[in-house]
């Protein structure tokens, strides 16, 4: 991702979360490709390594194992950038936690986590990291949901965390601009591991996918390295320059 006024290239330092596996592990490993240095966040230190070991350089992975719902997360990861690269020029928010019931078996502590997750973490860090990307003029790419902006019974508590967090990345777009530019992607059913911590019985998981699939127009699911192209499409200046605020439906035609 390029510095304004220089031509795109190997200069990007972006932070992203959920960085072991699904759709944060497809960005990592997107923006490694293309030069970037990834500041990888994640629970399981092990995958983080994984990620490390084929990263094309020695240091282009910088793997920070946490929980981003820890309080201390936010300072911690603050002091790192400021301590190592004094500049940030991208935040991925890609860690989410899904929990789906109907409302007569939902769980408010469930829902507690999720908005903790989904909503809490990415805004704290946004917040705790705001001097580090208005040094680098940065750009911020919140990965939310389709369920943020559709009707979704059994699943409604899931689909307020991100219809919130969609919420924020407009306000913050205009709140931040013109220093700090905050979008979001908006995926329909991806293929990722999250489909085996839904808090459902084997069946009922796989009646959720077949129900997805069929109310897809394009009829499969999506793959995490199609959102990850459009998420590294947001941080790239030379591409995305004069867009904030946005929040892209990345969805095989889900939301239409």
């Amino acid at each position: 991702m390029g510095r304004e006024g220089e031509k795109a290239g190997p200069a990007g330092i972006v932070a992203v979360t959920g960085a072991g596996s699904g759709i944060g592990r497809a960005v990592a490993e997107r923006l490694l490709s293309s030069g970037d240095t990834v500041v990888a966040v994640g629970r399981r230190a092990a995958l983080l390594d994984t990620l490390a070991a084929a990263a094309p350089a020695d240091g282009a992975v910088v793997p920070v194992p946490m929980d981003i719902t820890d309080p201390a997360a936010p300072e911690r990861l603050r002091t790192l950038v400021a301590e190592r690269f004094g500049r940030l020029d991208g935040l991925v928010n890609c860690a989410g936690l899904a929990r789906f019931a109907p409302l007569e078996s939902a769980r408010l502590d469930d829902l507690d986590r999720m908005l903790a997750v989904n909503l809490r973490a990415p805004a704290a860090l946004i917040q705790a990291l705001l001097p580090a990307l208005v040094e680098g003029r940065g750009s911020v790419v919140n990965v939310t949901s389709v369920g943020g902006v559709l009707a979704m019974p059994g699943r409604s508590f899931y689909g307020a965390t991100k219809a919130a967090i969609n919420s924020l990345t407009r306000s913050l777009a205009r709140e931040l601009a013109p220093r700090v530019r905050v979008n979001a992607i908006v995926p329909g059913p991806v293929d990722t591991p999250m489909y085996d911590d839904l808090g459902l019985a084997p069946a009922q998981t796989r009646a959720l996918r077949d129900g997805l699939l069929d109310s897809t127009p394009m009829a499969r699911f999506g793959r995490p390295d199609e959102v990850a192209r459009w998420v590294q499409t947001l941080l790239d200046r030379d591409m995305s320059g004069w867009v904030t605020g946005a929040l892209i439906a990345v969805d095989g035609g889900r939301s239409v």
